[in-house]
């Protein structure tokens, strides 16, 4: 029986670092069939803003086009035009104002193209339990897989929820946690359903917005494991998970008489429980030795 119940958690153990790993590739793929679809649908109605640098070409008059820096105004110079405002205009609009400038005198029905080539005026804050957190610059059509890839993607010791908080126009200077200011929306998304490919999660961002991955909800488990100690837990966590996050059990366990030691309401309870019983946050998981 001992045996079996070990090699359920080897199996268990095995599972979950293929799962983990399986779920990095997911996130990955995810990223790269969703991101240049949005980004080109977006891209065009990106706002423009300061110290952004635009790439204008205009056809057949390669010496009217280059690179134009958004001057703190919101304006740049522009040959045969001079001061044009470009600042709070989408790359579209920007494009018709010019293309009627140069129509005006100069050339008849001009084709003109602008693009971001950097953008400096807009960003994000991915905050929390991320590999790279701070403030992340916010281009065209930026969704939530991209701007978490950005950041390096979630550690282990991430919860499986996001959450993205997003103040009023022009008033986030920095990032800000769900429970820091009222008058702020909140939307939530769950990574296990980003990773299934739940698109209706991958929220598109808003400049100002912050990304906070909040950290997994700890268990602890001692007793005769291999590695004692606390660990972050997920939702529907059972108690035969949480053995295999701590490398399984020794061979002295005593799996029949496994306990968990519960906080309720100030009281302290200690259960009985099986393998397959949910744990919550902050139990306490004790596996005793074996009487022979």
């Amino acid at each position: 029986m001992h045996d079996r119940t070990s090699n359920r958690i080897k199996e268990g153990t095995r599972r979950r670092a293929a799962s983990a790993s399986r779920s990095a590739a997911c996130l990955a793929i995810l990223l790269m069939l969703t991101t240049s679809t949005l980004t080109a649908q977006s891209a065009a109605n990106y706002v423009i803003g300061p110290q952004d640098v635009l790439t204008i070409q205009v056809f057949d008059q390669p010496d009217l086009g280059g690179r134009f820096t958004v001057e703190a105004d919101g304006t740049f110079t522009f040959p045969l035009i001079g001061r044009i405002s470009a600042g709070g205009l989408t790359l579209r609009r920007l494009e018709i104002d010019l293309h009627g400038k140069l129509a005006a005198g100069y050339f008849r029905n001009p084709q003109v193209t602008v693009a971001v080539e950097q953008y400096r005026s807009q960003r994000v804050f991915v905050m929390g339990e991320v590999r790279q957190p701070g403030p992340v610059a916010l281009t065209g059509g930026m969704t939530l897989i991209e701007a978490l890839s950005r950041a390096g993607s979630t550690l282990p010791s991430a919860s499986g929820e996001v959450a993205i908080v997003r103040a009023a126009p022009g008033s986030a200077l920095g990032p800000i946690t769900p429970d820091q200011e009222s008058g702020t929306e909140i939307f939530r998304a769950s990574v296990r359903d980003l990773e299934s490919g739940a698109l209706s999660q991958n929220i598109q961002l808003h400049d100002g917005d912050t990304i906070f991955v909040p950290r997994a909800e700890s268990v602890y488990v001692f007793g005769h494991v291999k590695n004692p100690g606390a660990y972050g837990v997920q939702k529907n966590t059972t108690v035969l998970q949480a053995l295999s996050l701590a490398g399984g059990v020794t061979e002295n366990a005593a799996m029949n008489r496994i306990q968990v030691i519960r906080i309720e309401n100030g009281s302290k309870k200690e259960l009985k429980v099986k393998l397959t019983d949910q744990v919550r946050p902050e139990d306490t998981i004790m596996v005793p030795q074996r009487y022979f």
